[in-house]
């Protein structure tokens, strides 16, 4: 057994020959490497694990924490094959439950355990950020969507991406060179204007200037906060020190978006010039774009583009002759939701556990390395080569005055034509549900998740309402990333609520007790009373852990986990009730 555990006998020479190159990065080189290994072996043994930690200088208990932490990391031997089947909201209600157990029925294993010829292993995944695809499933590195929970042998047996996404709108903007079932390569994205933001820029703009035409477009984050994307340039740029960074988030974890995956996917090139932009604008020379692991064909794409960009002298060193030096380098995540918080992520490309860090101080002055740092979604950063290309004037054409500029909205569930869909800023629910997406299906409608897991539920009371933060804000909604997640009236709540439950109580990090404790007592609440044993004290007890985990949890991830849940209270009072005494 011990043999077997640790298999101290393997050869580590190609392991030491695949960390040389990362050797004097230290510790902010342990992801990698341990990806690397990983891809090797098939797991992280324990002589890995320490050959590792000797090479870049990391404690082995920090290189044992590391790997514990990130779900996709693994200290035990696993399948040679490993589905992932999503049982978040838009894939169970699609069947995704049903195919978990189906897979593990056809394949003869339990949920987690590897077969018995060590080529498969069954895990009921979080959101793969496939949701337009519903049920979906990630089979080794291949996305397969829309598979049937009836017929594993099916998905489990598909070649290729089977992923590709509906995308449309009333406007084509940010998506003109997505949906066509092919990824935009260079010579494509500049005949259709790409990279004349960056000449623009570079020729006439002095960084200073870009910031100033950030800030006149009215730009704010598209990733959940809003927050004014020129203020936190400008920010950036006037800290004191010469080296600043820019990051991009593009750990979309949240159930319910996909945009910043078929953005990635479909035109990476628009994203990299986005990037260089900010680089450019806040003075900085080197940029990270850190991809969540379940999307390994987005980080195959980047790091195809990076590639042509850097031959084509339009990232890395003196960019289209301008001595402006700025490199991009690709991270990728393992499993962890909670890495899509900023200051997490800022850990997790250090090589360490992705911890929120408590703020203030903030990423503008205090970001990764603890050096001055601008961190934007992959949506943000998109905008930013139309804005600078055009003007600022001619992105407020769109939208609205106080959310101007276009939007993507990611619509699954139950609707006709799930897929992406970018339109202005100020159109309605209505709009976005019956004119784009093409309306209910399985009945009439009966409520939409708007925000995603950490968004709220709404009915068709809202369903004129625009789509703007100020308008949403008014009826103590967000459109958070974008999503709306629709669920026809037919569907139980109380089991949705359950899922998203668990989603929450799965990916708390744990670093502070009203998230780590509240989430999982939500969980237990909700599950107990779907059993059918609820208790009359159950509505109180899930309001009271809501509101202490939004008051006192440490980042966004505790602050909104009881979103959904308090807000579902509120539409459905009667919802939890039971006639039974507590026991």
């Amino acid at each position: 057994m011990k043999q077997e555990l640790t298999r101290s006998e393997m050869d580590l020479k190609e392991l030491k020959e695949l960390l040389l190159p990362m050797v004097n990065s230290g510790r902010t080189a342990l992801l990698p490497a341990l990806h690397a290994a990983q891809e090797l072996y098939g797991w992280l043994p324990e002589d890995v694990a320490a050959e590792i930690g000797r090479q870049l200088r990391v404690p082995e208990a920090d290189v044992y924490g590391v790997i514990d932490f990130y779900s996709m990391f693994y200290s035990r031997p696993v399948a040679r094959n490993i589905a992932r089947v999503c049982g978040d909201p838009s894939c169970s209600i699609a069947g995704g439950l049903r195919a978990v157990d189906e897979a593990c029925a056809h394949l003869g294993v339990k949920l987690d355990e590897v077969s018995g010829d060590g080529e498969w292993m069954v895990e009921r995944a979080p959101c793969l950020g496939l949701c337009e695809h519903a049920p979906a499933a990630l089979v080794g590195d291949r996305a397969i969507g829309n598979i049937d929970p009836e017929n594993p042998i099916d998905w489990l047996s598909t070649q290729g991406d089977g992923a590709r996404s509906v995308v449309g709108g009333d406007i084509r903007i940010l998506t003109r060179n997505c949906g066509n079932g092919f990824t935009t390569g260079l010579k494509e994205y500049m005949l259709s204007g790409g990279y004349s933001g960056l000449r623009r820029a570079l020729g006439e703009l002095t960084p200073s200037g870009v910031v100033d035409e950030i800030k006149a477009s009215g730009l704010v984050g598209r990733g959940g906060a809003a927050f004014p994307t020129g203020l936190k340039w400008e920010g950036v740029a006037k800290a004191s020190g010469e080296t600043k960074y820019v990051v991009c988030n593009a750990d979309e974890s949240e159930p319910g978006t996909f945009k910043d995956r078929v953005l990635m996917e479909d035109d990476p090139h628009q994203l990299l010039e986005g990037m260089v932009l900010a680089g450019y604008a806040v003075g900085a020379e080197k940029g990270y774009i850190y991809v969540r692991g379940e999307y390994p064909q987005a980080v195959r794409i980047l790091n195809e583009a990076l590639g042509k960009g850097r031959d084509e002298g339009l990232v890395g060193r003196n960019i289209a002759g301008s001595g402006f030096d700025f490199d991009i380098e690709i991270r990728v995540g393992a499993g962890a939701y909670i890495c899509g918080e900023e200051t997490a992520l800022f850990e997790s490309i250090e090589g360490k556990r992705g911890f929120p860090r408590i703020k203030p101080p903030f990423p503008t002055t205090h970001g990764l390395f603890g050096r001055p740092t601008a961190i934007n979604n992959v949506e943000t950063l998109c905008n930013v080569p139309h804005i600078i290309g055009k003007g600022s004037d001619a992105f407020r054409k769109c939208g609205t005055r106080e959310s101007p500029g276009p939007k993507l909205y990611c619509v699954s569930g139950d609707v006709d034509n799930p897929g992406l869909y970018e339109a202005p800023f100020g159109v309605t629910l209505r709009y976005v549900i019956e004119e784009l997406a093409g309306g209910v299906v399985g009945g009439k409608l009966g409520s939409v998740l708007l925000g995603g897991a950490a968004g709220a539920f709404t009915t068709a009371k809202s369903y004129d309402v625009p789509l703007t933060i100020e308008d949403l804000r008014s009826e103590n909604l967000s459109l958070g990333s974008g999503v709306l997640m629709v669920f026809h009236e037919g569907r139980d709540v109380r089991l949705v609520l359950e899922g998203l439950a668990h989603f929450f109580a799965d990916e708390s990090c744990g670093k502070c007790y009203p998230c780590q404790l509240g989430t999982q007592r939500q969980y237990e609440i909700i599950h107990r009373a779907n059993a059918g044993q609820a208790l009359s004290v159950d509505r109180q007890r899930l309001s009271d852990v809501g509101w202490t985990m939004t008051d006192a949890s440490l980042c966004g991830l505790g602050q909104t986990a009881a979103t959904a849940v308090l807000s579902a209270l509120d539409l459905w009072p009667n919802l939890f009730d039971t006639d039974e005494d507590e026991l």
